[in-house]
């Protein structure tokens, strides 16, 4: 039985592609999360559009045909060459505010179907971190700590603009060496203990690591290597390193569905399949659901340590 055939509670009429045990679905996620059943899904991990701006259809026509936008277009540090990089520190007092807005109406809607004890994963940069985080917490998550994820970008650390020559031993911002990861939770129904919760739903907690040390708040990650941002060009591509350990977390017995509202190009869901979990990826932009339908096989394939260190400890 295909994917699809299994899960007609998620697709609706909506375009659908499927592989392994995950469905990619082209809808928007307010839409479709408002749309499916309570209690359906168990865990929520994402990296959503933080500047809400930077992913409207006319910035990613900007950012295609190198017009900037709120895109750094072309964007250099001290000579070196890096990826497009949406400018946060460009958002106004009401843009803002209007991302927090977006991301409390965002939660009261996710909240609605992810079992009780389920958690939300999402990644943030340390600009905006704060804002949402809260907006989260005020649409109705816990929050529950943070990830950090260890890696040396090329973000700030940049001379003053214009003034580079005169105030070339300043930098505006530190150079961003981290990137923290929000860690959230539905909370349990009334009366109901973690254990409990794990008994009737399959949640309330997070995933020890495979060789049954307790899952960290610190990991040390690399930069996206070039053979998976070869292999799809998305702007904020994690690596499949770091990924699949959040994703092999958000589940703590194992069972259940992760779902990436904001899939982009699939990373997650492919992250997913590799920990041989069950996913649904939900992007609105066509360009990139297309581009999944090749980059998610592609990328659950990638031989991460982390991934293999799973197959063994669970005798595959």
């Amino acid at each position: 039985m295909s994917v699809v055939a299994q899960y007609p509670k998620f697709t609706f009429n909506y375009l659908t592609y499927e592989y392994g045990q995950s469905l990619a679905i082209q809808a928007d996620c307010f839409d479709w999360l408002s749309a499916i059943p309570e209690y359906s899904i168990h865990a929520i991990v994402t990296d959503p559009p933080y500047g809400v701006r930077e992913y409207e259809f006319d910035q990613l026509d900007k950012r295609s045909t190198k017009q900037g936008g709120i895109w750094r277009i072309p964007p250099a540090f001290d000579g070196s060459t890096r990826s497009p990089l949406p400018r946060f520190t460009a958002l106004s007092d009401k843009e803002r505010k209007n991302l927090y807005n977006f991301f409390v109406e965002w939660t009261k809607i996710a909240i609605q179907p992810i079992c009780p004890g389920g958690h939300l994963l999402i990644a943030s940069n340390t600009f905006l971190s704060q804002l949402v985080f809260q907006a989260l917490v005020d649409g109705g998550l816990e929050y529950r700590g943070t990830v950090i994820r260890l890696v040396r970008t090329l973000r700030g650390g940049d001379r003053p603009k214009n003034a580079e020559v005169e105030f070339d031993e300043v930098c505006s911002m530190p150079r961003g060496c981290f990137e923290p990861w929000g860690i959230f939770r539905k909370p349990l129904l009334k009366g109901m203990k973690v254990s409990d919760c794990l008994k009737e739903f399959g949640t309330g907690g997070l995933r020890r690591k495979p060789d049954g040390n307790p899952f960290e708040d610190v990991i040390p990650s690399e930069r996206t290597p070039q053979r998976e941002r070869k292999i799809v060009e998305h702007p904020s591509l994690k690596p499949q390193s770091f990924l699949r350990q959040i994703v092999y977390a958000s589940l703590p017995l194992g069972k259940g569905i992760v779902v990436d509202p904001f899939m982009g190009s699939g990373s997650t869901i492919a992250a997913a399949e590799a920990m041989g979990y069950r996913a649904i990826g939900i992007e609105r932009y066509q360009n990139y659901f297309e581009e999944s339908k090749s980059a998610i096989p592609q990328l659950a394939k990638i031989y991460t340590e982390s991934n293999q260190l799973c197959l063994e400890i669970e005798g595959f």
